[in-house]
């Protein structure tokens, strides 16, 4: 007969054991859960912050301010885009009122101001533009005209001892000269369906075109405008002889023949032509003269049959007369009997160009349809501030 053993704890006991088996399994599950979330939580900040370190770097390659500037430049830009192609003042306005740090604005008057980059683009243009804004001194004005206060007298002076009596001097004289700014326009024009393309660059094209206009008006103004309505030029102040100069007019030196270069020895007049402008001025000085003027100054020579004139030793530098930049500028006019076809002086000092920043423009589709006209304004105006930092030469006995 086998023997057979009993356990006075089986049956009960093991009731008992298993509920304590499952409520350890539950606390491991539980810690394994708590585990795996601090795990994930830990994984994520080391990702996010790997990511940070990544963006740095890459800001690090690109410059600050031209990033900002674009970032902040590119909503201007589509919502000047928008109201050139389809009229959209509503996001030009949307626009200024969510950004206030850009310069964007719907005029009173109608018309949006150009965004920042195709004003640049305009403005670059102007100034590498064979003009005076290219030596002349540039200002820019919030108001309707420009105010210069110049001093053009010596203030005397005089040795004195300890027992002498001092006596009056002369005093400066000081005058108020005043450059109105006058409106210049330009009025491109599209058709719509050109407008519509998307492949159409419109803002390039209306910078092109508004600037090309603008710099043929500027060009002849500040030559030779009359001061009505537009800027004052150079050629439109007074002119007299050297010798006479006095303020509120400009010097002349003759050339000695009429309506050309003397015969004989015709370089002399141009060396007192430069010796005719104060020294303090010769230092930033430049002739002016267009491009028929300039093929007559080439051939000239000195006495040991050296030509007075020098190309430029690099690309894009000027070429030098006497050792002076020369500034072709088409609107100066050409040699004949009277005419003060060449300019020598510091343009900085003498010759002043107001403007307003702004650049506006208004969209008009209903004038000359089926094209849409854009009426681009800007106010500039010019005028002489130092008559002594200009001498022109008078072809002319």
């Amino acid at each position: 007969m086998p023997l057979t053993f009993s356990d006075p704890r089986s049956g009960d006991t093991a009731a008992q054991d298993a509920p304590d088996v499952k409520s350890a399994l539950t606390g491991f599950a539980e810690d394994f859960r708590g585990f795996r979330s601090d795990l994930d939580r830990r994984l994520s900040a080391q990702a996010a912050r790997l990511d940070a370190l990544d963006r740095k770097a890459v800001a690090a390659t690109r410059s600050p301010l031209s990033a900002t500037r674009a970032d902040a430049a590119t909503p201007h830009r589509k919502a000047f885009a928008a109201y050139v192609r389809q009229g959209d003042e509503d996001r030009v306005r949307s626009l200024d009122m969510e950004e206030k740090a850009l310069n964007t604005a719907v005029a009173a008057e109608g018309g949006v101001l150009v965004d920042p980059q195709t004003a640049g683009r305009i403005e670059s243009v102007l100034r590498a533009s064979s003009s005076l804004r290219a030596v002349a001194r540039i200002v820019q004005v919030d108001a309707t005209a420009y105010d210069a206060l110049v001093d053009h007298a010596e203030m005397g002076a005089s040795w004195i001892t300890e027992s002498s009596t001092v006596s009056d001097t002369t005093t400066p004289q000081i005058d108020r000269i005043s450059i109105p700014l006058h409106e210049l326009s330009a009025t491109p024009k599209a058709s719509q369906r050109l407008l519509d393309d998307s492949a159409f660059d419109v803002e390039g094209w209306l910078a092109e075109r508004v600037a090309d206009r603008f710099a043929r008006a500027e060009n002849a103004a500040f030559v030779s405008g009359d001061g009505v309505d537009k800027p004052k030029g150079i050629l439109a102040h007074p002119s007299i002889d050297n010798a006479s100069w006095s303020w509120g007019s400009l010097g002349t030196v003759s050339t000695g023949s009429d309506g050309a270069f003397a015969a004989s020895d015709p370089g002399d007049a141009l060396v007192e032509l430069v010796y005719a402008l104060p020294a303090g001025y010769r230092a930033n000085a430049a002739f002016l003269m267009n491009s028929a003027t300039a093929g007559a100054v080439r051939k000239l020579k000195d006495a040991d049959g050296r030509y007075l004139w020098a190309e430029g030793l690099a690309e894009g530098q000027p070429a030098r007369l006497m050792g002076y930049p020369v500034l072709i500028v088409e609107d100066m006019p050409d040699i004949a009997t009277g005419a003060t076809a060449i300019a020598f002086g510091d343009f900085r000092s003498a010759y002043t160009i107001a403007e307003r920043p702004d650049l506006r423009v208004l969209r008009d589709p209903y004038s000359a349809k089926p094209h849409v006209l854009f009426y681009a304004t800007r106010r500039v105006g010019g005028g002489v501030t130092d008559f002594a930092a200009i001498k022109l030469l008078d072809f002319s006995s």
